[in-house]
């Protein structure tokens, strides 16, 4: 997300001040870690997607000017994100091979297949990308004729894979005012609108993962004038409720401008949501990860969709 100039001097004319209150009784889900991400490295920031292995601390990240990040997360004895060992960086390529440039770098979403293939979704022209080798040329997917619809700053932000390869994009805005959050599935063929979401709260989709219980989840974010607020809702896809189950609704201001979204299975069978904040590249903002554990006690079956 491009901070536009009259947010950014309303965040900046915030800056130092605490805001007060705490975030509604999570129902569903706790807050584990709020860990502060920095580094020594040129370009870094901006980061708008996470994706973890099963084991909860190898990644790939994306910055919203198409540097992509690999690295391990270090967790203390309780499972906290105590670090980050980053182990390797840079940009993504064009399908032509070559680096993106200007506004056309705005990477926003990310998705990572069992067998290693990167899907990468971009907001500027609308697109997804999919990456044999990370380090190699890109290759288009076809895309929606809905694509071409989206406005620069409210399009494809959040992008997961399900158990069988099928990938799910939902954009940051609808299409039109009156409309639902189309849902939509590309088989390997083509993009299909599968479901609608309804949008609620002012509350915009910015992430998207599957969980290991077979579920979709999105991470959607509201800002407040001073600050952001975050929550996930979740959705069985072989049942539909356009509504969703909303998980955690963070307070103004607790966490910073979360964009990325992963979801998997802790050594205790605690299903775990790790999201990653994305500071605009601005001062008075930060990069964090941020993790939430799910307080259910029993998680529903794998679904295939």
């Amino acid at each position: 997300m491009r901070i536009r100039l009259a947010i950014a001097i309303t965040a900046l004319a915030a800056f130092g001040l605490t805001v007060s209150g705490s975030a509604r009784p999570p129902e569903k889900a706790r807050l584990l870690t709020a860990y502060g991400w920095s580094e020594e490295l040129d370009g870094f920031g901006g980061i708008s997607a996470l994706e973890l292995g099963p084991d909860g601390s190898s990644f790939f990240a994306v910055t919203d000017r198409t540097l992509l990040l690999q690295g391990r997360l270090q967790r203390g004895d309780s499972g906290e994100v105590t670090g980050v060992t980053l182990t390797g960086s840079h940009e993504l390529l064009t399908p032509a091979g070559k680096p993106l440039t200007g506004w056309r770098r705005d990477s926003e979403g990310l998705a990572l297949r069992g067998d290693g293939l990167l899907y990468v979704s971009f907001e500027a022209g609308a697109k997804v990308w999919a990456y044999p080798d990370p380090q190699g040329p890109a290759t288009r997917l076809p895309d929606h004729p809905d694509f071409n619809d989206m406005p620069g700053n409210a399009a494809l932000e959040a992008l997961a894979i399900d158990a069988r390869g099928h990938l799910y994009t939902v954009p940051e805005a609808p299409l039109r005012r009156s409309e639902d959050l189309p849902l939509y599935r590309y088989d390997g063929t083509e993009w299909r609108i599968v479901q609608h979401i309804t949008p609620s709260d002012r509350f915009a989709p910015v992430g998207a993962d599957f969980g290991p219980d077979g579920l979709f989840y999105l991470l959607e974010r509201n800002f407040g004038g001073i600050g952001f607020r975050s929550r996930v809702r979740r959705f069985d896809l072989a049942d539909f409720d356009p509504k969703g189950e909303v998980l955690f609704t963070s307070a103004l201001g607790q966490h910073d401008n979360l964009e990325g979204l992963s979801v998997w299975r802790d050594g205790t069978g605690q299903i775990r949501l790790t999201m990653v904040s994305d500071d605009n590249f601005k001062f008075f903002q930060r990069t964090e990860i941020v993790e939430y554990a799910l307080t259910e006690t029993l998680a529903k079956a794998p679904l295939s969709h």
